[in-house]
């Protein structure tokens, strides 16, 4: 039987309901394992042990009048920092920030809430959520379960270290570039991005914003992908605006493996798999063709990966920069005046994009919409395709300035950020990504495989992992805490 801690939030609620352990019972094992192992890891950030303590005692109340609170009832969990938790401060990671307590919960936090979830504590993440790391001058650096002196991932970090740990039952981050499948990978945990504005995201935003970010998402991580589907579930529903017009249903995979067509695209020149990586796409795909899939490593979308890739960059970029203060924004707006129009860097490129006018991101958007409309065609030959998150295993925390950076892959340097490459296919696009634990590289670490499916294909997505978690491709406890 394995560990009370590694259990997925559906196995553990069904020991809660059926009575083999209590609500309170289950938050003090969690929070053993917290007190154990978070000073290594510093995953948990925050924490509300009197008022989880409560709750859990009103759930076993609850329960023992017959009174049920919900598929997640009495189930402990922990949310990424940059989520509204009433009475807890969200920050971001900026220093700036360290009082902005706030005074609601988040939507998801609500939803979560009222399914019966406890919510403990806080996970950590990078400033503003921008980095393929976790560490802030607020709380510090958080590490890899596996390997102490390697990332989490980011900006989801906190998140899938403290699920990979067994110090919380389930996970909500959130996604832009990567932020909650780069993490997945990273710590041998699965997550989902979902279909861009699928699941409402009041309460992720700071300053009171209420527009949706543009290609940002929340959604789950887990140990388990039948979690994936149980929190999307209670997540993906119409926000009460919304909600007069709108309902939420989605299609199921309800065809055999052997029914299903799948694309792979195990590597790219413009972010190169490592050989370790491309091993367990192609172990997947493998894995798939065993159970009966027809399977094409040649199929693309009918775009180029430079194109596609630049698109994202653009747009990310714009995105990202909406979320700066106003007088840094306006520096930034400086600097691009005084850019050489012949000067073509990198640099140079990126500060266009943050500042870019209405009518250059009105283009980008039209090149968008187009990667979407080939990747609709693609999907109406292809059920899902199946590639990389990312090119390496977890790499060795790296907090040198951003320009400084650089990611080794197979004994040479690659530009740092080119690393967004995998999670932009989908993310450009809208579309949902599921990060699986698809097995360990020749270090020892683990290596997440995502599958991207049609836009508000998620379950579909998402039960495709549970079959090839059925088939082998599961969360393993990380060795040092077992």
């Amino acid at each position: 039987m394995t560990d009370l801690h590694f259990r997925s939030a559906s196995t553990l609620a069904g020991e809660l309901r059926q009575g083999r352990i209590g609500a309170r019972e289950l938050l003090e094992h969690f929070l053993a394992r917290v007190d154990r192992f978070n000073p290594t890891l510093n995953a948990i950030i925050q924490q509300d042990r009197e008022g989880a303590r409560a709750r859990a005692d009103a759930a076993d109340a609850a329960r023992k009048r017959g009174q049920a609170m919900g598929p997640l009832h009495g189930v402990p969990m922990t949310i990424k920092e940059s989520y509204k938790l009433r009475g807890m401060p969200t920050t971001w990671g900026i220093p700036e920030l360290r009082n902005n307590i706030a005074d609601q919960d988040a939507l998801a936090v609500q939803r979560l809430t009222a399914a019966g979830a406890n919510i403990f504590g806080k996970t950590n993440i990078p400033i503003r959520l921008a980095d393929f790391q976790s560490y802030n001058e607020i709380y510090g650096t958080t590490n890899n379960p596996w390997d102490s002196g390697r990332t989490p991932g980011g900006s989801s970090g906190g998140s899938a270290a403290a699920l990979a740990a067994g110090l919380t039952g389930l996970e909500i981050g959130s996604d832009i570039g990567g932020s909650i499948r780069n993490p997945a990978h990273f710590c041998g945990v699965f997550g989902h991005k979902p279909t861009w504005n699928l699941v409402p995201m009041l309460g992720h935003a700071l300053g009171g914003i209420l527009t949706p970010t543009d290609i940002s998402v929340i959604g789950p991580l887990a140990r388990s992908a039948f979690d994936l589907e149980l929190a999307m579930s209670l997540m993906a529903v119409p926000d009460e605006m919304d909600a007069a017009g709108l309902t939420v249903r989605l299609r199921p995979l309800d065809q055999p493996i052997s029914d299903l067509r799948i694309a792979v695209w195990k590597t790219e020149s413009i972010c190169p798999s490592s050989s370790a990586v491309a091993a367990r796409v192609d172990a997947v795909a493998k894995a798939l063709a065993s159970m009966g899939a027809a399977i094409d490593e040649s199929a693309r979308p009918d775009f180029s990966a430079e194109h596609s890739h630049e698109v994202f960059s653009a747009l990310l970029s714009s995105a990202m920069s909406a979320r700066l203060p106003d007088d840094d924004y306006a520096r930034m707006v400086a600097r691009a005046d005084q850019l050489d129009a012949a000067d073509r860097s990198a640099g140079a490129q990126q500060i266009r994009w943050q500042t870019m006018r209405a009518r250059e991101r009105g283009q980008l958007n039209e090149a968008r919409t187009r990667i979407r409309w080939a990747w609709h065609r693609f999907f109406e030959q292809h059920d899902f395709l199946i590639a990389p998150i990312m090119p390496t295993t977890a790499f060795a925390h790296n907090q040198a300035p951003l320009g400084e950076r650089s990611i080794e892959i197979d004994g040479t340097k690659h530009p740092y950020f080119s690393q967004t490459f995998w999670a932009g296919l989908a993310g450009v696009a809208y579309l949902p990504g599921t990060v699986i634990p698809g097995g360990a590289g020749p270090d020892g670490l683990p290596i997440g495989v995502q599958i991207i499916g049609p836009a508000y294909g998620d379950l579909r997505t998402i039960q495709l992992a549970q079959r090839l978690e059925q088939h082998g491709f599961a969360f393993v406890p990380p060795p040092a805490c077992a």
